[in-house]
């Protein structure tokens, strides 16, 4: 079934000043070739300042670049989720493997995002889960009850478990683990976030929950908030995430990707969250119960 379409929207930066239209689009969208957005502009689903575009104009600091995607289908994806706890100011949600949290990649309706807004339609996500990541997700109902969540989101006020199942049997209990993390080189995909001495200070607390042949259950809380921190940290330590088709060993992206970034078959689980109402101060503890997978693995 075909969606509504949609209409990717950006200003021209002054590091792009001068540049043609045509490779503007080709090095701001590297999913098309250059003759794939030729073909783009020709079907006039490009503007530049509200004017049809044909990909040879030189490009100016400050102008409007509107990309008018056509309705497409989307990548099939579960379109359910559990309610784990609703009041008036916040909703949270236990989102399954393979829905991504917000529009991207190819997916624009099957998100959780526009799940949740079609039952409550002002209720917007304080944090994102990865596609295949499951587990809870927060929503924020009312606009004093988000600048609250966001405010306090990555600080010891709220604090955010997570169940991972790893490659290799662990030698310690507990790993505190520091590995900064920044955008690196990837010859697929152009950049990738991944361990990086010169990236943003991390932080994650790791304890094992149990061990099994070749495999370890482990209980990671998040200090820092840096995207994909837990599958980048397991893996820096020696413990890619079972499954992973990014990440392996000191947690660089692998060369030859299996499949695409977003691809899921890793177990990774939002467990618990735990934190005061950002309205009436109440201790509130979340628990989503695990995937099958977990034990099914073990």
């Amino acid at each position: 079934m075909l969606n509504r379409g949609y209409a990717y929207t950006t200003t021209i930066s002054s590091k792009c000043h001068g540049q043609t239209l045509l490779y503007h689009l080709s090095s701001l969208y590297p999913h098309s070739t250059p003759q794939a957005w030729q073909q783009k502009l020709n079907n006039g689903e490009v503007t530049l300042n509200g004017v049809t575009a044909n990909g040879s104009e030189s490009i100016t600091s400050g102008q409007h670049l509107v990309w008018n995607r056509p309705p497409w289908i989307e990548p099939d994806s579960p379109l359910s989720f559990e309610v784990v706890f609703e009041d008036p100011h916040l909703l949270a949600v236990n989102k399954p493997s393979g829905l991504p949290t917000l529009p991207g990649g190819g997916f624009l309706e099957n998100t959780l995002l526009r799940l949740v807004q079609k039952q409550t339609p002002r209720a917007n996500p304080v944090h994102r889960l990865g596609r295949a990541t499951t587990g809870i997700v927060l929503f924020a109902k009312t606009p004093q009850a988000a600048s609250n969540l966001f405010a306090n989101w990555n600080t010891p006020e709220i604090q955010k478990i997570y169940r991972a199942l790893a490659q290799n049997t662990a030698q310690q209990e507990v790993y505190e683990i520091l590995t900064p993390i920044g955008l690196v080189p990837h010859p697929r995909i152009g950049s990738v976030w991944a361990a990086d001495p010169s990236g943003k200070p991390s932080k994650s607390l790791a304890k094992v929950i149990s061990r099994a042949a070749s495999t370890t259950t482990f209980e990671v809380s998040l200090n820092s908030g840096r995207p994909h921190q837990i599958r980048i940290h397991l893996a820096s330590i020696g413990h890619p995430l079972v499954g992973d088709p990014l990440y392996g060993l000191a947690g660089q992206p692998l060369e030859n990707l299996p499949g695409l970034p977003g691809d899921g078959g890793y177990f990774l689980h939002a467990q618990f969250l735990n934190f005061h109402h950002p309205i009436t101060r109440e201790r509130i503890n979340l628990e989503a119960a695990l995937p099958s997978g977990f034990s099914l693995h073990q």
